[in-house]
């Protein structure tokens, strides 16, 4: 059974996330618990003066959050009438991260999904505050899903690589299992002056082969100092419509992502961007 968490603002960026889940994962078995956490809405309240206001205030949100949540569970039902999945909202009095490292821990969540930006949509940013801080801190691979993505369907499917971590076993079998229903084609992209490969990296490379070896794979070497400008030129020559990279230290993805200020990236992500975590997980 696939466990998904879909965290939302009530932003249509948040909405066109969910129904992209909801479609990607239309053939699998899948729980999804479709979250909101308003601890920031409360405390953001210029009404707040005391702590009978807090009190009051915090009703007032958490009925208007689990009302919306009861409407975005209506209208799934209507559009996504799915035998195979199941629905789960989620209302809490808590910060964004703190609450989906929470459920991630509790519900052995699968995946994260949620658009690249919420309600602020900085144009500026890749993204925005909230989806940079699941991204960072909470142990679970997270889908980010662009404003107004419409494509569901991942046909060609892009993962830059240095070869230089030990892959976990949970997160390839995810990336393999979301890819193999659409015949996606994956390719290993590595990024590198040099063509040969260390032993740790030909180990590596090929524990991915041994885990991806329902998908067609593609083993692709280019050599370029920008490892961002790369990844980009690969992504608008090869009409790739998703994007696979690691979180670790000394990955690909660190070194574009956590950046002192993150509109430093000249890497605009206009594709479905899939992060994986190099963490044990049961």
């Amino acid at each position: 059974m696939r466990k998904v968490l879909v965290p939302t603002d009530f932003s249509d960026n948040a909405m066109n996330a969910l129904k992209y889940a909801v479609e990607l994962f239309k053939y699998d078995k899948s729980i999804f618990f479709i979250m909101h956490a308003y601890q920031d809405e409360v405390y953001a309240d210029k009404s707040l003066r005391s702590r009978e206001t807090l009190d009051e205030v915090t009703k007032i949100i958490a009925n208007r959050a689990q009302i919306k949540l009861e409407s975005i569970l209506k209208e799934l039902q209507t559009i996504s009438p799915n035998p195979r999945h199941k629905y789960n909202i989620i209302c809490s009095n808590n910060m964004l991260v703190d609450e989906a490292v929470k459920i991630v821990d509790e519900e052995n969540i699968d995946i994260i999904i949620m658009g690249t930006r919420g309600k602020t949509n900085d144009r500026n940013l890749a993204f925005g505050s909230h989806t940079l801080q699941v991204l960072k801190y909470v142990q679970c691979p997270v889908l980010a899903i662009p404003e107004n993505y419409v494509g569901i369907q991942p046909r060609h499917i892009l993962f830059p690589t240095n070869y230089l971590i030990p892959y976990k076993r949970r997160e390839l079998k995810l990336l393999c299992e979301l890819a193999a229903p659409y015949r996606a084609v994956i390719d290993m992209l590595y990024i590198s002056k040099f063509d040969k490969l260390s032993l740790r990296q030909k180990d590596n490379q090929s524990f991915i082969k041994s885990e991806l070896s329902k998908n067609q794979l593609n083993f692709k070497t280019v050599s370029d100092k920008n490892i961002t400008n790369a990844i980009y030129t690969y992504i608008k020559e090869n009409n790739v419509d998703m994007l696979v990279m690691v979180n670790t230290r000394q990955s690909f993805l660190e070194s574009l992502l956590f950046q002192s200020t993150i509109d430093k990236m000249s890497l605009y992500v206009d594709i479905p961007f899939l992060a994986l975590q190099n963490i044990r997980r049961s």
